[in-house]
């Protein structure tokens, strides 16, 4: 018993792997490889290192800013110049103090970006598009499986990186609850040293999870720009044209060279016949070229059209069928004849001469 399957019904399936025209299109759209968990853990990375390092100079910037507003400014006359210029510059020594923090984050998240997609610069996305305030989509989009995931995910980093940092808290919990025995500036350098390694440890976490997190986002992108063999094709067709449409085309430009090869045959001081499969037009001008250049040539149907037009302005017809099929063979239209063939396409051209002398007489 057999059954016989129509491999028609698997032509809409997205089986294939996208083609590098669709990569690129698909780019230029910004629908590019990208984790946002990669960003943010890079980026908290940088902005906790500059705070370790600068940590010094911005304590030392922010208990200069308020003594200074301690002891002088808070003596000062309120007036609107002088409310005027506190304002300015407590916000220049503040641009001053997060400056160093604000750059790096900067370039932090410039390179996440740079590492992951490379340079990309594209407006698609900030067109509107009706498509994206659709209900139907949007509700569609809030119960798919990819919400799922991101649920799923976001979940997943919650408690992941909650459990690290309880756990940073819990191996301090000693010292916690010996702050009251220290010194304000003691306690304040305890909670900023378990900051940084509550932060930095939910950091390394949060870069563990955008590994997995970044695998998954390829293999959602491959997916999703998964193609069809009809779309293969379809694609082929509008890069290269419609093979129809095609020929066409090549079909209307030989009807044209052909019909600028008869109209030059009339030119010609000889034709050259095997003497019914090739006919081959042979003109001479030292104007144009060295050698004598081969006008029109063609074989069965366009060799006799060719004597024809020969006959019909009497143009001396000579067979020579080792010659004929030679430089049908050999010389293209408007190509000079090869040296082999000088001796041989001379003499025919010196008898034509002379014919023609005598005709003349």
């Amino acid at each position: 018993m057999y059954l016989k399957l129509d491999l028609q019904f698997f032509a809409g399936e997205k089986t294939e792997k996208a083609t590098p025209k669709k990569r690129q299109d698909e780019r230029k759209k910004g629908k590019v490889v990208k984790s946002q968990d990669v960003n943010t853990g890079l980026l908290l990375l940088a902005v906790f290192i500059i705070l370790f390092v600068f940590g010094s100079y911005m304590k030392n910037g922010m208990l200069a800013l308020m003594t200074q507003f301690f002891t002088e400014t808070i003596q000062q006359d309120i007036t609107q110049q002088s409310v005027r210029k506190l304002l300015t510059n407590a916000s220049l020594e503040t641009a001053k103090l997060l400056a160093p923090v604000l750059i790096i984050a900067f370039i932090a998240g410039f390179a996440a970006n740079l590492m992951q997609i490379g340079f990309l610069f594209t407006s698609e996305s900030l067109k509107f598009d009706l498509k994206r305030i659709d209900p139907i989509k949007g509700f569609k989009r809030i119960f798919s499986i990819r919400a799922v995931v991101e649920l799923l995910k976001s979940l997943l980093k919650i408690s992941f990186i909650g459990t690290i940092t309880f756990m940073v808290i819990w191996s301090h919990r000693n010292q916690m609850m010996m702050l009251a025995f220290k010194t304000p500036a003691d306690s304040l350098q305890f909670f900023g040293q378990v900051t940084i390694i509550m932060g930095l440890s939910a950091i390394l976490a949060l870069l563990f999870l955008a590994v997995f997190d970044y695998a998954y986002q390829r293999y959602d992108y491959e997916k999703q720009m998964r193609m069809s063999k009809q779309d293969i094709k379809d694609e082929y067709k509008n890069i290269e044209g419609d093979p129809f449409i095609k020929s066409k085309i090549k079909e209307r430009q030989r009807q044209m060279s052909m019909r600028r090869m008869m109209a030059d045959v009339p030119k010609a001081d000889v034709i050259i016949t095997n003497p019914t499969h090739f006919a081959v037009a042979i003109k001479y001008d030292e104007n144009k070229a060295s050698a004598p250049y081969v006008l029109a040539k063609g074989a069965d149907h366009v060799a006799m059209k060719i004597k024809e037009i020969a006959r019909a302005h009497d143009i001396i017809t000579i067979e020579n069928r080792p010659l004929a099929r030679s430089l049908y063979a050999d010389v293209e239209i408007g190509h000079v004849i090869p040296e082999q063939f000088f001796q041989a396409v001379a003499e025919m051209l010196a008898y034509v001469y002379r014919l023609e002398k005598k005709a003349g007489q």
